[in-house]
């Protein structure tokens, strides 16, 4: 379905065409109508499928319909300050030509950029964009006004609860009206995901899509190592492939670093980003990778999810994640917006169980790929025998428009702290943010 065969306001299609988006996704489809109507709405739906826009476009054009008082008509609860950002930078795009304010609120900061939050929060916004723990922090203080929320948006809910936010996020909503519209995002459906269901919504229209399942058009692949054979396939495998723009995956925090001190020996240029870096660290190097100012980025699963990148050609997994649906996250963040990429994983022996788990949950043999000879042959491939050969053996591894979307100022007095400061910042005259379709 073409976007504008949908009922959304002129100024959100406005967006839409200048940011070059025609065709709805399946889940824009399905719940954009849906959510206009004001009904209650849980999708379940892959990564990479367009839920930020599903919810987005449906509640910058219900907000277009009310008063313009200052107040606060929509709280979308995230798991991660990467995900708030992304989101706040998606609301400034399809929000260019309308009168719609959003701020981002999450964790990291010191005392002047919680006190930067508490202004602008009393200020107000349309639109807030929040982690559970730095939120509620703010709203037990008692400044957060609540009182005219129209909707509250859980996205990815899977993860939270997976982050033990369960009690933030109850406690949240209990501050939120008992009249709101209630909105849940997820790529899985767990038991847990069907009982907050049951806590949060009415009548809630379920939409489930493409489950646990990565993209067809990702090309996926998987070498069968040892691990003192990793850091060479690695090193050989990126300059082989003379990647533009990939990431490489660990499930350990100091793992980042040696793998990024190996590929800077071999002359790979790359940069790190895992959840012991500063925030300030941290959006530095994502904007650095978003610019293409290095090809490769070495990272934790900080940014598995959340992360809204175009043309990633390459996503490696350094080691099998530690579950089977983080596997599709991860591998999610290549082939996004039409575009085609490549998912490999590098299995030494202790992960070949788990990697054979993921392999049943994906319904697909993950083609085996033959390492360089000249790195000696590598262990079979048996992930039903579990542990038997333990790698440690082999060589221990290393491992615009409208009202300035600043600040919630309607009045031009006061304006929201920049992303360096805790807070997003939109400010007048900026163009649209052209993210992928994935949105």
């Amino acid at each position: 379905m073409r976007f504008d065969a949908l009922p959304l306001h002129p100024d959100v299609l406005d967006a839409l065409d200048a940011m070059g988006f025609e065709l709805a996704t399946p889940i824009q489809e399905q719940a954009i109508p849906s959510v206009l109507k004001g009904n209650d709405f849980l999708g379940i739906a892959q990564t990479g499928t367009g839920k930020t826009a599903a919810f987005l476009l449906p509640v910058i054009d219900r907000i277009l319909d009310t008063e313009d008082n200052g107040k606060t008509k929509a709280l979308i609860v995230v798991p991660t300050r990467e995900l708030a950002m992304q989101i706040d930078q998606a609301v400034e795009g399809f929000g260019y030509y309308a009168k719609v304010t959003s701020l981002a609120i999450y964790g990291g900061g010191n005392a002047a950029e919680f006190t930067r939050e508490k202004k602008a929060l009393t200020d107000g916004a349309d639109i807030i964009i929040a982690t559970p723990g730095r939120f509620l922090s703010h709203l037990t203080l008692g400044y957060v006004d609540l009182s005219e929320l129209q909707c509250l948006i859980l996205d990815e809910a899977d993860r939270m609860l997976d982050m033990g936010f369960l009690g933030d996020i109850m406690r949240i909503a209990e501050k939120c009206r008992t009249d709101r519209q209630t909105l849940l995002f997820s790529a899985t459906m767990p038991d847990r995901i069907e009982t907050l269901a049951k806590e949060l919504q009415r009548n809630p229209q379920i939409v489930k899509l493409a489950l646990s399942k990565p993209a067809e058009k990702i090309k996926q692949g998987a070498y069968i190592l040892f691990d003192h054979q990793k850091d060479a396939v690695l090193i050989d495998l990126l300059k082989d492939r003379n990647v533009g723009s990939g990431i490489v995956f660990t499930s350990r925090k100091r793992t980042v670093s040696q793998i990024t001190r190996v590929l800077k020996k071999a002359g790979i240029r790359c940069e790190r980003i895992s959840s012991d870096a500063d925030q300030s660290e941290r959006e530095e190097v994502m904007l650095g990778f978003r610019q293409r100012k290095f090809p490769i980025l070495v990272a934790t699963d900080v940014v598995s999810r959340g992360i809204d990148i175009d043309n990633i050609e390459l996503v490696v997994n350094y080691d099998v994640p530690p579950n089977e649906e983080d596997y599709v996250h991860r591998i999610g963040r290549t082939a996004r917006a039409d575009k085609d990429g490549e998912g490999v994983t590098l299995v030494n022996p202790d992960d070949q169980q788990r990697f054979g788990k993921i392999e049943k949950l994906i319904e697909k043999s993950v083609p085996k790929l033959e390492i360089p000879k000249q790195l000696g042959p590598g262990p079979e491939y048996n992930p039903k025998a579990g542990r038997s050969g333990r790698s440690g053996r082999h060589g221990g591894g290393r491992h615009g428009g409208g009202r300035s979307s600043g600040g919630a100022n309607h009045s031009g007095g006061y304006k929201k702290p920049n992303r360096s400061g805790g807070g997003g910042g939109h400010g007048k005259g900026r163009k649209p943010y052209k993210g992928g379709q994935s949105h």
